[in-house]
């Protein structure tokens, strides 16, 4: 029964982690319509950038959260334009041009980081690394229950936001009709290149966290690009609110394949409740997906 409670709470924290990659992805596909197969590769800099932080000036790295996050919330603005040219116009498929735009800069990042740093293992420690709050029946790993908590912080953010502010609801009009919302003034450009700054900033910081909980090297944005589309897709394409649940299902999956059947199945039980999704209900598991 421990091993239970104890596989059940793991399987949580690691979801709560994992909300903070899928929500800002499946907004980016739901405004932008573009699958970001660079998703992994804001994490992966999210944690290097981290990493130097803490190597060059020291301290905790949590206190470097806001600084990273307007970093690379920079660097989205920065590089939307190019992604806006790229899926723009009518001589081609726009979702297609924004996947192969997106991997090209996922290679292009990774190529990057290994020229830096190589295959060498990088990793952060925090004031939390170590430590654990131990109940009677179990043990919650203190910096996992911090990035829970991270991750339930940011969505009740996000959905603050989205449903509470003007520019929230231009963002789900856009979201659900880019012509309809243009039509009504929306500057849909400028609303693109908003999300995908705050998704990249939101991914980035989230970089740090997983830096602290796992190692950190330049190959590592494969494993959180799977986890974020495999979020999405559970969630339902575009459709924000079901991420949580989503996470939170990976999460239990992952920790129960990994402690009763083996780690080195996960990426197969993973794929298989997607196929299964997907052939019950194309939508996502509350069926209001793109």
């Amino acid at each position: 029964m421990e091993l239970f409670l104890q596989t059940v709470i793991d399987g949580l924290l690691i979801g709560g982690l994992i909300i903070v990659v899928g929500i800002g992805f499946s907004l980016c596909f739901g405004v932008m319509h573009i699958v970001d197969f660079a998703v992994g590769e804001w994490v992966m800099l999210g944690a290097y950038i981290g990493f130097l932080f803490v190597r060059y000036l020291g301290h905790d790295p949590m206190i470097y959260l806001p600084i990273i996050f307007l970093i690379f919330c920079a660097c989205g603005w920065a590089i939307y334009p190019l992604i806006f040219r790229a899926v723009s116009g009518k001589r081609h498929n726009p979702v297609l041009m924004g996947l192969v735009f997106t991997f090209g800069l996922s290679i292009l990042a990774k190529g990057g980081a290994l020229s830096v740093w190589g295959y060498h293992i990088q990793s952060i420690t925090t004031w939390l690394s170590g430590k654990s709050i131990s109940l009677d029946v179990a043990t919650i790993p203190a910096l996992r229950f911090a990035g829970f908590l991270f991750g339930i912080l940011i969505t009740v953010l996000f959905m603050i936001f989205l449903y509470r502010t003007n520019l929230g609801i231009t963002i789900r009009a856009t979201a659900q009709d880019r012509e309809m919302a243009n039509l009504l003034g929306a500057d849909v450009r400028k609303v693109g290149a908003f999300v995908y700054s705050l998704y990249a900033g939101v991914t980035g910081m989230s970089g740090v966290l997983i830096g602290a909980l796992f190692s950190i090297h330049a190959t590592m944005g494969a494993k959180y690009c799977t986890l974020a589309f495999f979020v999405v897709v559970l969630a339902g394409m575009g459709y924000v609110p079901g991420v949580i649940i989503a996470a939170l299902i990976l999460g239990l999956l992952q920790s129960f394949v990994g402690v009763y059947i083996g780690g080195r199945y996960n990426l197969v039980a993973l794929f298989m409740v997607m196929y299964g999704v997907l052939l019950i209900t194309p939508k996502g598991i509350l069926r209001k997906g793109i």
